[in-house]
């Protein structure tokens, strides 16, 4: 049976070479591997096994925590919103979870919960599931105020957790945001200067930006897939890192149109001369942005390789199903002729840079429609 052809290639070698980089320019510092929304569309499983020399896998709810002790995964599991309600702490002891702590009502379940406990489990959660106190240095939006934190700090201390100390970027892509990156880590820096615990702040674009903020522990996320964290591929061209994902498909039609034809729902390209219009099996119904606009790269190889091609541009209004690309210029294209959307061969963030949207979007929209292969 002859499928449609478009397909998600999640590349895990290119994966842990990202992760080799950012080891490189961090002096080879512990890792907080991100992997949540499903490992940013690249699949949790591949994730894990592209990640094995990342100390520890940063991830947002308990199902995906179980499902990498399922996996196999035997490193440091850390839970970047904590729990949701008190009974999540009965998991965080089974699956051997760290926990972000952000908010009064997180410390009050923790006392009330190791308060119904018996001793072993008390003894083992403490041993096995350190807290990460997050402070709010000015992302306002999950964290305790510098006053609050101190106060936070010695209750859990006085009950006998490891306590670490872990803060968010709020601008880290742009220094010409307020508030900077430097100001928020100097509120950081003296909330935490006299206390015990690992100190983790640094995003991938504080990694790549601000080495000053790499602390004890990164927390590389886009970067480790491939992607720019400012949406600009020229940002991160020189930083040697890999596409984690390749969505291909093939030209399965062409139209031929003379001057003054339009193309597409609500006809907004209009051919200026005699133009060769080839369409593509994709569409925003597989994930690709219906925001798109007209020379959008889309890039076209040869029928048998597509690494021998080249770039041809977007026309018209992309659809649920289909695309069109202008190929006047490219003599080879035909039925069948393999297509990247993005990857490798066309950057992912230059598809999301003029669908002014970002990388991230692009990689956890791609529709369960898709078939994906690990490779």
């Amino acid at each position: 049976m002859k499928h449609r052809p478009i397909k998600a290639s999640i590349l895990t070698q290119n994966l842990s070479h990202n992760l080799s980089r950012v080891k490189k320019m961090t002096n080879s510092l512990p890792t907080w591997a991100v992997v949540k929304a499903n490992a940013y569309g690249h699949g949790l499983k591949p994730a894990l096994t592209a990640f094995h020399d990342s100390e520890g896998v940063a991830l947002l709810d308990m199902e995906h925590a179980s499902l990498a002790r399922e996996l196999g995964w035997l490193g440091r599991i850390l839970l970047l919103e904590g729990v949701f309600t008190e009974n999540d702490l009965d998991d965080v002891v089974n699956f051997s979870c760290e926990i972000v702590i952000h908010h009064e009502h997180q410390v009050t379940w923790l006392i009330q919960w190791l308060g119904r406990q018996n001793s072993q489990i008390v003894t083992k959660f403490l041993a096995d599931c350190p807290i990460w106190l997050k402070l709010n240095s000015g992302m306002n939006r999950l964290g305790f105020k510098s006053a609050q934190y101190g106060v936070s700090y010695e209750i859990l201390k006085q009950m006998g957790c490891t306590v670490h100390h872990l803060t968010h970027f709020a601008n880290a892509d742009d220094p010409q945001v307020l508030p900077s990156v430097e100001d928020q880590w100097e509120i950081f820096s003296k909330a935490t200067q006299y206390v015990e615990g690992l100190k983790s702040g640094a995003n991938s674009a504080a990694i790549i930006g601000h080495p000053s903020t790499h602390g004890d522990m990164t927390r590389p996320g886009i970067m480790l897939y491939g992607a720019s964290p400012s949406g600009k591929y020229d940002d991160i061209a020189h930083l040697k890192l890999k596409a984690g994902m390749n969505l291909r498909s093939e030209i399965i039609a062409f139209q031929e149109l003379q001057a003054g034809d339009t193309v597409g729902y609500g006809s907004q390209y209009q051919a200026q001369k005699n133009t060769r219009i080839a369409v593509i099996a994709c569409g925003y119904a597989d994930g690709y942005p219906r925001s798109a606009p007209n020379g959008t790269p889309v890039w076209i190889g040869k029928l048998g390789n597509i690494l021998d091609g080249q770039i041809a541009p977007l026309v018209g209004r992309v659809s649920m199903d289909m695309m069109m690309v202008d190929v006047s210029n490219i003599p080879y294209a035909q039925i069948g002729s393999p297509v990247e959307l993005w990857g490798e061969l066309n950057p992912i963030d230059n598809v999301a840079f003029p669908a002014k949207t970002v990388g991230y979007e692009l990689m956890c929209g791609l529709a369960n429609r898709v078939k994906q292969e690990i490779l």
